[in-house]
């Protein structure tokens, strides 16, 4: 094809790009609103292909932080992350060091270990010293650092045509000052404190002179703050890692406990509990999972209640805290920048500069078509799972405002289906979970234009009405439960007849603006079976399609089937596996009784983990076929952690167990419960119900599962309900 003949490349405004490898790996740490990236060595931006930086309230608060031993890189031995991911530890030795071409200091002399946590705003590195050698070592150390209070939607690739005024200057003989004000007026500053005071220091660089007698030690402390006073100083080095740590463990506790007969699934557990404890933000309505690091480390909307949802068997309190957060931030006027309509449920919040001056329209922004049925369906799942009546009352208005903007806005033709478009060309073009440009389209390649009426925005609607009904029982609102009831019953009619395409075997994935029906194979379709508005039969044709090669690839469930128009197993929603999204199929599987297929799911993603750095299973990762003696593909810009890929090994549990809970009765029953082959034992401690808890085992036994009470607390039953 002549060059002049290429189609030209559409690219979203908000895409995230890609121009070069990663020259070292990365590890990220966080703690409420401040995370930071950094690479294997410890330094941040000193190599190529990484989001490097301290963050805050996405603003980059350092852009560099880089060691030399005399001018040079000292070397890799090791770095590893804390288990409870509290700490990030680096271990480095010297290079051959000349001078005036003679050999002073030999490699693998010195050992230096870095340490990293974050706490309260500020970042802080103990860097320590010994030499091993048998003569005296003399160096230099130095620490070169420097910031651009970059907007983490800069950091992600926007340009800006103007920005704010930094400077940077000395405030002492250990403290230096960053300093920048936006074009929003705010101003923002990064304190750099050095302990002991360097023997050089200027406005970007701290240089230690050292002489390092034969097993000798020595250390030095950095202190990177955000937001804060000149005269401030944070708490010391040591005392501030007992307290981080002794936070992390309070936090953690009245979950329930998951240990297994597979020391790898152990290591997915533990890796995914504590991704997850780490994502989670003390906010003022409560614990809150932010999304992902780095791009979504804020309050998301959609991931939030999705996470919330997948942990609401072993630790409900995350969804309380989840539901009031975004009932206190639900829209109360049309806001078209925003996308905001009344009763509509946040979909991302931003705090940066660029959010301030509506460069970007996410400071509050609403631009999410699924958000407000899932925060229904979570409030009706989180009351029912813990018969928490006065959490309830404080949410109906909230509930009662979204269901009115899904029967209102949110169905703008008013045909019983709830649909999208953006209010302005600056909003997300796409609003389901789905969301890049290219996510929705027809047979023949053709984007879905006008009000799209994705399929399991449907399911979301019908889930919510049913359950909504049941909250309005709790509350004595007999008519409103019934008409609610009806609306549901009267939705999955009209779905089943306008989204079910016979000659595909399964449900499209949208409607366009004029009905017509994208008729592609996608794993929207396995998310509808989560939501319980398919009918029986149709439900196995699109069960069994799903477990097919050109949708199940021996790691997981695509986004799109091979041989579908736009399918690209390397692209972000089009043949890409999401691990979350084969987690809300598992739960789908598993309701209508799947329990083989789910199995198979859980053992793919099982594997997935295992292959995985950290054992960690990222946001996504590519969608070739498995093969023999070879690991899954991974996608170059996931975030990891991601809260919904770090819940999906609970979820995969919860459906291969068919965990139900009844808070009325007291009781918590498991329906069907399998196990997958390399599961032969699972025990799980303080599994709470209201006040009660118990303890349990199970154990495989061929097709069967046995259950063992260990130990009760309170008053609770626990059962087996077998079907066919």
């Amino acid at each position: 094809m002549p060059i002049h003949d290429v189609e030209p490349i559409v690219e979203s405004p908000f895409y995230i790009p890609m121009t070069g490898p990663a020259a070292r790996p990365r590890r990220a740490l966080k703690h409420d609103d401040t995370f930071v990236v950094l690479d294997s060595h410890g330094d941040i931006g000193a190599s190529a292909g990484g989001p490097d930086g301290l963050f805050n309230t996405d603003t980059r608060y350092l852009a560099r932080l880089e060691l030399s031993l005399d001018g040079l890189q000292p070397l890799l031995l090791g770095s590893n992350l804390r288990d409870d991911n509290s700490a990030l530890t680096v271990d480095l030795t010297n290079p051959d060091i000349y001078r005036n071409g003679r050999l002073v200091l030999q490699k693998d002399l010195l050992h230096i270990v870095r340490t990293f946590f974050l706490w309260r705003g500020a970042a802080y590195q103990r860097i320590g010293l010994q030499n091993h050698g048998e003569h005296a070592a003399s160096f230099d150390l130095t620490l070169a650092f420097d910031n651009d209070f970059a907007d983490l939607f800069e950091v992600r690739g926007s340009q800006r045509a103007r920005r704010g005024v930094a400077t940077s200057r000395l405030l002492g003989p250990s403290d230096v000052a960053l300093e920048y004000t936006g074009l929003d007026d705010t101003p923002r500053n990064t304190m750099v404190h050095f302990d002991p005071r360097p023997t050089r220091l200027a406005a970007n660089t701290a240089t230690y002179h050292f002489e390092l007698a034969p097993q000798q030690s020595a250390s030095l402390f950095v202190i990177a703050t955000c937001n804060q006073s000149p005269d401030h100083r944070p708490v010391p080095f040591f005392r501030g890692l007992l307290a981080h740590r002794r936070e992390l463990r309070r936090l953690s506790k009245g979950a329930t406990s998951i240990e297994t007969s597979n020391d790898i699934f152990n290591e997915v557990l533990c890796q995914s509990m504590a991704d997850l404890n780490m994502l989670m933000t003390e906010t003022p309505q409560g614990r809150y999972p932010y999304a992902g690091i780095p791009w979504y480390s804020t309050t998301f909307g959609r991931d939030g209640l999705i996470t919330a949802l997948q942990m609401l068997w072993i630790d409900p309190r995350v969804a309380r805290g989840v539901l009031k957060r975004l009932a206190a931030f639900q829209a109360k006027a049309v806001d078209p920048l925003n996308d905001a309509e009344p009763g509509k449920i946040l979909h991302e919040m931003r705090g940066g500069e660029m959010a301030a001056l509506r460069e970007v329209p996410f400071a509050q922004y609403y631009g999410s078509v699924d958000a407000t049925p899932l925060f229904v369906m979570l409030a009706g799942l989180y009351v029912e799972r813990t018969g928490d009546d006065e959490t309830l009352r404080e949410l109906w208005p909230a509930i009662e405002a979204g269901l009115a903007w899904i029967d209102g806005p949110g169905d703008p033709d008013q045909d019983g289906f709830v649909e999208y478009q953006r209010a302005t060309d600056q909003g997300l073009q796409n609003q389901g979970w789905k969301d890049s440009y290219d996510a929705v389209f027809h047979a023949d390649g053709q984007l879905a234009e006008g009000n799209i009426a994705l399929a399991e925005v449907q399911g979301y609607v019908y889930a919510a009405k049913l359950l909504a009904s049941r909250l309005a029982l709790r509350m004595n609102l007999t008519d409103r439960a019934h008409a609610l009831v009806t609306q549901a019953q009267r939705l999955s009619e009209r779905f089943e007849d306008a989204f079910w395409c016979e000659e595909l075997g399964t449900y499209a994935l949208a409607l366009d603006g004029d009905k017509l029906p994208c008729a592609v194979r996608s794993s929207n379709a396995g998310q509808l079976l989560f939501t319980g508005i398919v009918r029986e039969d149709r439900a196995r044709l699109v069960a069994a399609d799903l477990m097919r090669p050109h949708f199940f690839t021996g790691w997981g469930i695509r986004t799109i089937a091979r041989g579908e128009a736009r399918y690209n197993p390397m692209s972000y929603h089009d043949g890409s596996i999401w691990p979350h999204d084969n987690a809300l199929i598992a739960l789908g599987l598993a309701r209508y009784g799947l329990k083989h297929s789910v199995e198979a799911l859980f053992k793919g993603l099982f594997d997935t983990a295992a292959y995985m750095d950290l054992r960690r299973l990222p946001e996504l990762f590519c969608g070739f076929q498995r093969e023999k003696r070879r690991g899954p593909t991974l996608y170059p810009v996931a975030c990891a952690p991601q809260a919904w890929a770090s819940a999906t090994p609970f979820t995969l549990l919860e459906a291969a167990l068919g965990i139900e809970f009844d808070a009325v009765r007291g009781e918590i029953r498991f329906r069907n419960p399998r196990l997958p082959g390399f599961l032969h034992e699972v025990i799980l401690r303080d599994l709470r119900l209201g006040e009660s808890s118990v303890d349990l085992r199970l154990c495989k036994h061929n097709d069967d599962v046995s259950l063992e009470v260990l130990r009760t607390r309170g008053r609770i039953q626990v059962s087996t309900v077998l079907t066919h």
